[in-house]
């Protein structure tokens, strides 16, 4: 049994009421465990190396962090074709999209922009605030990881609340493979990908192309209201290279188009109708490009590697409103890294228990608003210390100290634990540090919206920690994982009216906290030879520094999924539902800004696939089987039952 403990002074009347709402849930979904053993869940797999989790990679079974991880195989299986919707089937993650056009993620209650966003290793946000997932398809991705909990000692601002990892796929088998596929939707949606691999003795090249041509659907739910599109083209390319058995070269290159229409909210409405966004097209072109090349080098025997690395990513959105120019963003990031790490024990670092790594980074974002050009550099240091020893211990500490050009550097530090059970199917993980989120660059120099930037703002922070165990049972056929968390979240950045020169509204960082806790669970049981199936489940309550519930982070959600390898084993059926609930928004009629509890929803998603030959795959998929009718941000229509088909080659 776990053991909830609220650590909130200012909450400790209601202590019995949150224990209350955590422990029952996780009650009910260990008592279904134990009974009828059929929850599972496909996307984790606790077997493998963890490519994001610190300077270098790490050991799943010796890793004291929350994290989810999907494979390829994972996504094609239940029929997941965008990262959007691949991060809905994932614990202490909450998805909220209007329509095509925009998704925000958040992670433990925490804010969007609090959500690092990774694609093979670069910053893909390119001096905004927070990465915008519309349109981001799976068909070139090899596995997402998503890290839960303060992240900034690795990877340093933004990764405040988690970091969500996208790896592609590389050219990993020697030849030449080649492939792709087309989807046709019921709604007229086509879409089409193409790859080709290859790899020799000494070094990979692998070129992909995908394109998807949304036919959307009316994103402001009103009568006759025309379908919003979205048209999004990727090229993706990457490479590496054996100079010798000592040093390896290689390269990214990611390039996306895309452009997508979207209605507008109305901010006047006069009722508490949910109806609040209106049919009125508007049209953005975004350009999204991301690079890096690097070069890894052993010496010593292995004992000491180094990497260095250059990334560079680049955004260009505009935004027409019927024919004229809106909103013109662009954005640029720019990083020089490296990485030294030495194997303490004398062993080299690929087999060393006890490591010791090194991180110097100097990082530039630039960011132009109405043709005022701002830009601002930091200057980083990280030491991290890994070791495993024989009684089955794992520690994982680290420190990092960020320089920054303008507004005040800021320290953060990590420790995470993990320890096997001698002889017994548990392992108990734990981990706390703290995170920061840099001032953007609206907030520091903006002159909009009759706001006056304030530059001598300082980074927000986050603090917190977390604690679960994990249970194998039925000879390793099943497993479970209990996660309880707790953070809080200081120095944000808040609007302050009349405050600023001359008497104009300005930005400034608050004096209050904003706590956030809840419970993350996995499951995993093999029910038979054929079947698989599974469940995941976020409790989440997160405040304000008043008390009132932040908005857009469920209180509850569901995920339940199995997957039945049929057809006489040549291909498989899954099922995928989704439920949630506590959920708030906001409205802004009658009184502003009124807290609006949206109802609660449950959706049904079918896919299948079948081996027509050794080289072509038939599959298919539903989603929302059952046309259910709901929102997740407050007036934002969502898509109806929806099917789609398609074909996979690959030689």
């Amino acid at each position: 049994m776990t053991i909830v403990i609220n650590t909130h002074p200012d909450r400790c009347v209601v202590k019995g009421i949150v224990i209350k709402h955590i422990l029952f849930p996780v009650g009910v979904i260990v008592l279904a465990l134990s009974s009828v053993m059929s929850l599972a869940e496909q996307a984790y797999d606790l077997d493998e190396i963890i490519v994001s989790g610190g300077l270098t990679p790490v050991e799943a079974t010796t890793y004291g962090r929350a994290y989810s991880v999907l494979t390829s195989e994972q996504l094609e299986k239940r029929g997941i074709k965008t990262v959007r919707e691949a991060l809905r089937a994932l614990p202490g993650v909450a998805v909220n999209s209007t329509g095509n056009s925009s998704t925000q993620v958040r992670i433990r209650g925490g804010e969007a922009n609090h959500v690092l966003v990774l694609i093979d290793g670069v910053e893909v946000a390119a001096g905004r605030d927070e990465y915008i997932f519309s349109g981001l398809q799976t068909s070139d991705i090899e596995r997402i990881e998503v890290l839960r909990g303060p992240q900034s000692v690795y990877y340093g601002s933004n990764a405040s609340s988690g970091v969500i990892s996208i790896i592609t796929k590389r050219a990993s088998k020697p030849g030449i493979e080649y492939g792709g596929g087309l989807e046709f939707g019921s709604d007229g949606t086509v879409g089409a990908n193409a790859y080709v691999r290859v790899r020799s003795k000494h070094g990979g090249l692998a070129f992909s192309v995908a394109q998807r041509n949304d036919a959307g659907f009316d994103i402001s739910g009103t009568p006759g209201g025309g379908k919003d599109r979205l048209d999004r083209t990727t090229f993706s390319l990457n490479g590496d290279y054996d100079a010798n058995d000592d040093l390896r070269i290689g390269f990214t290159l990611r390039r996306s188009d895309e452009e997508f229409e979207f209605d507008a909210q109305s901010f006047g409405a006069g009722d508490t109708v949910l109806t609040t966004v209106f049919d009125f097209d508007r049209v953005t072109e975004r350009e999204e490009t991301s690079a890096s090349v690097f070069a890894e080098l052993d010496t010593f025997g292995g004992r000491l590697t180094h990497r260095l690395s250059y990334e560079h990513s680049l955004f260009d959105s505009v935004t027409f409103n019927t024919g004229v120019a809106g909103i013109l963003t662009d954005g640029s990031q720019q990083a020089l890294k490296y990485r030294g790490t030495y194997g303490l024990d004398g062993a080299a670092v690929a087999d060393a228990d006890q490591i010791l790594s090194f991180a110097a980074d100097w990082d530039r974002d630039e960011n132009t608003q109405e043709a005022i050009s701002n830009s601002r550099e930091t200057v980083s240091f990280a030491l991290e210390y890994r070791g495993n020893f024989d009684n089955g211990l794992s520690v994982q500490a680290g420190l990092r100290r960020d320089i920054n050009e303008v507004f005040r550097d800021a320290t953060t530090y990590n420790l995470a634990l993990s320890y096997q059970l001698p002889g017994q199917p548990v392992r108990l993980h734990a981990s706390g540090g703290n995170a920061i989120v840099n001032p953007s660059f609206f907030e520091l120099f903006t002159n909009r919206f009759g706001f006056v930037g304030n530059p001598n703002l300082t980074p927000e922070s986050n603090r917190g920690y977390d604690l679960g165990v994990e249970v194998e049972f039925a000879s390793g056929r099943g497993m479970v994982d209990v996660t309880y968390f707790n953070e809080t979240f200081t120095d944000e950045i808040v609007s302050s009216f009349g405050t600023g020169p001359g008497g104009s509204n300005t930005l400034a960082n608050s004096t209050g906290e904003s706590p956030r806790e809840g419970v993350e669970v996995t499951a995993s049981f093999e029910a038979s030879d054929t079947l698989l199936l599974g469940l995941n489940y976020t409790y989440t309550d997160a405040r304000e520094p008043n008390g009132t519930v932040e908005i857009r982070r469920p209180r509850h959600e569901v995920g339940l999924s199995a997957t039945l390898d049929a057809f006489n084993a040549r291909g498989t059926v899954t099922a995928n539902v989704r439920h949630v609930s506590g959920l708030f928004d906001n409205e802004f009629f009658g009184a502003f800004r009124t807290d609006v509890k949206m109802p609660a929803f449950t959706t049904v998603d079918l896919a299948a696939t079948y081996q027509l030959n050794n080289n072509v795959e038939l599959y298919g998929r539903i989603e929302n089987l059952f046309d259910k009718d709901y929102q997740e941000v407050l007036g934002f229509a969502t898509r109806g039952a929806t099917a789609y088909v398609g074909l996979r080659a690959s030689f």
